[in-house]
């Protein structure tokens, strides 16, 4: 009797649990259906979560409203492309303007129309920052040109034009630090300040503090320092052990410049090659990079490029797809000034023997070898730095460097093998007065030194060059040039 009531409150006990149990599932299952699911735009775009319960968040980019529905177009810049949303009329309100913010709910469904193929149809609609359209700079049917974009740093990535220009700038970074992982080249972080004024050309930004408790005699690092150049010094040193590094970063010149292919503050890709004594090593880095970054960005990001070629650059895109047809080709300097000077072209800058390649140059040689990138190669000793190799090539006497020509831009990247013979590096670092500040260089070519080389090649030109933007402000999200800083 005992034994029969014990196994009676069990299985009560056992129901109950069970009961419970499926209670709680039925209750997970009816939240989990009432609970929409987050997409990005560019998600929703793609059909993901069709038929389903979804929640997007974004911008307002058109508001259309009729007698009964509503029609929006959201987008959040992980897309060019917007998700079309249709609502009842009834979700309407004066806060749902051009450029606010907002999170939308509903069911996503394909769209009847050809222009899209799905739409979400609105169950709820949240303004969750408003935006007044008569004092927002960009209006809904304006196609806003690239100058005057520029007057809103701080606003500008809300336009097509500037989205779509972030996303290839992103995807173009990926591109190029997945060649070089790919390819076995280890990433150097060089530092951004420094004492090295690796040019030479003293355009310099001096670091110092701004405490006024500072003492002016004395220096912060006990010895001047400023925002770096270029990082191929600090790369040459980490080169000497490993055969392949590269650093990705911003570096800083304080040129007095307002044109359209300088900034003060720009990024560069810099890669150091050991065991090498051919400039070719260098010149198919460089071809490679440009390549397989491009290629990315053009499979990725086919829309974006797509803005700047039809209403940006109009017939840019047949610039780009023949680059990427043809192998670039190479030309010594000197063949360079031969060219220059049996054209027809009236150049306002001398293009005698010895003379640096101005743009205007750059861009004549470019058209000249059929409006693709084009190598030049040994450049008078006297135009390099005191790093480039001396080809030991009298009378002329050239150095062993290299730059890379582009179309619309001019020069795109420079670069030299290295001078690696002890004896002659100190004999011009002496004729410069250099000898003591680059000691610990000197030291780089008394201990174990290698033939090397390597590269600098600018980012926000590479971007005008694929894309076809004339002014370099327009390819950085933050310009700095001389009497601008803002923000």
């Amino acid at each position: 009797m005992k034994a029969s009531r014990m196994f009676q409150a069990a299985a009560k006990t056992f129901w109950v649990a069970s009961t419970t149990s499926r209670e709680i599932l039925s209750t997970i299952r009816h939240y989990c259906k009432k609970t929409p699911t987050t997409l990005r735009v560019s998600e929703a775009v793609s059909g993901a979560g069709l038929d389903t319960n979804i929640k997007v968040q974004g911008w307002v980019r058109s508001v259309r409203p009729q007698k009964t529905h509503l029609f929006l177009h959201v987008n959040d810049g992980s897309s060019l492309q917007p998700l079309q949303i249709v609502a009842s009329s009834e979700l309407n309100n004066p806060s749902l303007t051009f450029g606010c913010a907002v999170e939308v709910t509903g069911t996503l469904k394909r769209s009847p129309h050809q222009k899209q193929p799905v739409e979400l149809e609105a169950h709820q609609i949240q303004v969750v920052g408003e935006c007044d359209p008569v004092d927002f700079p960009f209006k809904i049917k304006e196609r806003h040109s690239l100058e005057y974009l520029r007057q809103f740093p701080h606003l500008r990535c809300r336009t097509n034009a500037f989205s779509s220009l972030l996303r290839v700038r992103s995807e173009a970074t990926t591109a190029i630090q997945s060649y070089f992982k790919k390819n076995g080249f280890v990433q150097i972080h060089t530092p951004v300040i420094t004492s090295n004024d690796c040019e030479g050309a003293g355009e310099l930004f001096q670091v110092e503090p701004s405490s006024p408790e500072s003492n002016e005699d004395e220096n912060f690092f006990s010895v001047p320092a400023f925002l770096t150049v270029s990082g191929q010094l600090h790369l040459e040193v980490m080169s000497g052990a490993l055969s392949k590094v590269f650093t990705f970063g911003p570096t800083f010149r304080a040129e007095n410049s307002q044109s359209r292919r300088h900034l003060a503050e720009f990024y560069m890709v810099e890669a150091e090659v050991s065991f090498t004594e051919s400039l070719e090593d260098l010149t198919k880095v460089v071809e490679d990079v440009f390549r397989s970054a491009t290629e990315h960005v053009l499979a990725h990001c086919p829309e974006d490029v797509d803005l700047f070629h039809k209403h940006v650059t109009p017939g840019h895109r047949e610039t780009v797809d023949s680059m990427m047809k043809k192998r670039f080709p190479m030309i010594s300097y000197t063949e360079a000034i031969d060219i220059l000077n049996r054209s027809s072209e009236k150049f306002a800058f001398p293009t005698n023997w010895g003379c640096d390649l101005q743009t205007e140059h750059e861009k004549y040689l470019v058209k000249h070898c059929g409006n693709i990138p084009v190598f030049v190669t040994d450049y008078p000793y006297d135009l390099k730095p005191f790093y480039a190799r001396d080809n030991q090539d009298h009378p002329e006497h050239t150095a062993a460097a290299v730059d890379l020509l582009v179309p619309g831009v001019g020069e795109l990247c420079g670069g030299s093998l290295r001078e690696e013979r002890l004896d002659l590096l100190r004999a011009r670092l002496e004729e410069a007065g250099l000898e003591e500040t680059y000691s610990w260089y000197l030291d780089l070519r008394r201990f174990g030194s290698v033939p090397h080389g390597g590269f600098g090649l600018g980012f926000e030109r590479y971007l005008q060059c694929i894309l076809g933007v004339e002014n370099i402000k327009d390819v950085i999200p933050f310009p700095r040039f001389s009497h601008s800083c803002l923000l």
